[in-house]
């Protein structure tokens, strides 16, 4: 906050109905001193707000050794026509996979993330080393901090923004929902300040959410289908997102592309998620809990294996286009775009559940209990016909096969044992 000097402090807020009156006001506050003191502690109260408000600056600028070093050398181009690309939410379960396809095909890479404490942190950190070991740079910092992303940019010259940076979770938001204003439209509004103001502008391409189509009830789910009747607090915020990216796009010129994702899941994922948890629960030999929609149907959902999702970030920064603005001055229209990156074929919350009994080799103990009213929706199905057609996009990967896939690196990450087999 920029310092003022006394008298500065008492002006008043409205220009141009200011009158010279010092003398008296100086007669007034000088016969009430207790008035004076209580308005400087109000001022010092909302000054200690604003800057608790403010998110730190990172250790980077002042603690870490050769930092800036670390980061031209991740950002780093290793292909002809290659990409620089700024991963936010890079320790992430969508964000470590995007990261290392983009670095193993010669793309240039450096992450940023906060490392909160939505769920187990120390997956997070694995997810770090792992990304480390190939050479990808991970900023510990928050999207909020316009300074810190002002210097990303300025140091690395970015081409492309994947933004994976996000406070995830339906019926987390009941518990806090301001992390979801702060991470999802907060952050999202400081990143493409940050965008919008570097040269070059960057291509943008981030991560909606499936969500946003709320309580729509025709299936499969279309990008053109109506998303106005959000079904939690969660899905408000990724469909505010996406009405906060087009008007970026519209002023500025930003090239921004937005993917719906519908149930990612594999290895390295979300402990939050349903297959993920009942995998821990079903292994400690506690009961699991299932979910039913009206007149007792099964929910459903459009499950989708990571490799899928990532090969579709992949493909939505390999069609980007230029963004056509300069300095926050936008030249020409520019791309826009959303799509929907499923698997189109959703299954029953019974029947992964099976899937799961039958990779671990465990009968599951179900409580089955009809949906509470926590925001979530009876059933997902995507239409992926739109990115199909614009970069070929094509799931390969059905449940089955992924689950296997997921069950094996739980048992091995976690080194699963009957007395203690969590985390």
């Amino acid at each position: 906050m920029p310092s003022m000097s006394a008298e500065e402090l008492f002006l008043p807020s409205t220009p141009g109905k200011f009158k010279d009156k010092s003398h008296r006001h100086f007669h007034r506050c000088s016969s009430s001193t207790s008035t004076f003191f209580l308005w400087a502690l109000f001022l010092l109260a909302l000054t200690a707000a604003y800057l608790t408000f403010q998110p730190s600056a990172t250790n980077y600028f002042t603690t870490a050794p050769h930092w800036e070093t670390h980061l031209r050398s991740s950002a780093h181009i290793h292909r002809p026509n290659g990409f620089s690309v700024l991963v936010t939410g890079a320790a992430g379960f969508v964000g470590s996979h995007v990261s290392l396809a983009l670095k193993k095909r010669g793309d240039g890479v450096v992450g940023l993330d906060n490392f909160n404490h939505y769920y187990d942190p120390a997956l997070k950190s694995a997810r770090k080393h792992l990304l480390s070991s190939h050479h990808i740079f991970i900023v510990d910092g928050d999207i909020n901090n316009a300074k810190l992303l002002a210097k990303l940019f300025d140091i690395a010259k970015f081409t492309h923004v994947m933004h994976l940076a996000a406070q995830a979770g339906v019926r987390y938001a009941m518990e806090n929902p301001h992390s979801y204003i702060h991470s999802n439209i907060a952050g999202l509004v400081t990143l493409l300040e940050a965008s919008k103001s570097a040269n070059p502008q960057p291509s943008v391409v981030w991560a909606s959410s499936s969500s946003v189509y709320g309580l729509n009830e025709k299936a499969p789910f279309s990008e053109s289908d109506r998303t106005d009747k959000p079904a939690s607090l969660y899905a408000a915020t990724k469909k505010a997102g996406e009405e906060i990216t087009h008007t970026y796009n519209h002023i500025y010129g930003l090239s921004i592309t937005g993917l719906r994702f519908f149930t990612v899941y594999g290895p390295w994922g979300r402990p939050d998620m349903a297959y993920f948890s009942f995998t821990r629960n079903i292994l400690q030999g506690k009961p699991i809990t299932v979910y039913r929609g009206k007149n007792h149907a099964d929910l459903a959902r459009d499950f989708t294996y990571i490799d899928d999702v990532v090969k579709g970030c992949i493909g939505s920064l390999d069609t980007a286009k230029k963004s056509t603005g300069s300095g926050g001055k936008k030249r020409g229209p520019a791309q826009f775009r959303i799509f929907n990156l499923g698997n189109t074929s959703p299954v029953t919350v019974p029947m992964m559940v099976g899937i799961l009994e039958k990779h671990l080799k465990i009968k599951a103990k179900k409580n089955v209990l009809d949906m509470p009213g926590n925001g979530d929706v009876p059933f997902t199905h995507a239409n992926i016909s739109y990115a199909h057609n614009e970069f070929g996009y094509n799931p390969t990967t059905d449940l089955q096969t992924g689950l296997k896939k997921f069950v094996k690196w739980y048992l091995s990450y976690y080194g699963y044992n009957h007395a203690n087999s969590g985390n």
